[in-house]
């Protein structure tokens, strides 16, 4: 069961960074660049928010808290690189 959770949580984080990258927040270890997606990053997110669908009532506090918190991240990021393209036009 431990492995399982050790998992999840390394299925959450590759989400979490994809999505990061794709918002510009990190770089792109493939070309050591700042790019952004963000097509790809909501994607990303939207693999998020199935899994804490999918996975309702199956995780423990501590892995429902950790996917929230993740979500709440991503969604402000997301908001706030939108933000920024509404303001550069």
């Amino acid at each position: 069961m431990q492995n399982e959770d050790q998992l999840f949580t390394q299925l959450l984080s590759i989400f979490y960074s994809s999505a990061m990258v794709a918002l510009g927040k990190l770089k792109n270890p493939s070309t050591d660049k700042i790019e952004r997606n963000l097509d790809q990053a909501q994607n990303s997110i939207e693999m998020l928010e199935v899994i804490k669908n999918k996975t309702s009532g199956n995780l423990s506090a501590q892995q429902s808290k950790m996917l929230e918190s993740i979500l709440t991240d991503l969604r402000l990021n997301f908001v706030d690189e939108k933000n920024k393209d509404s303001i550069a036009q």
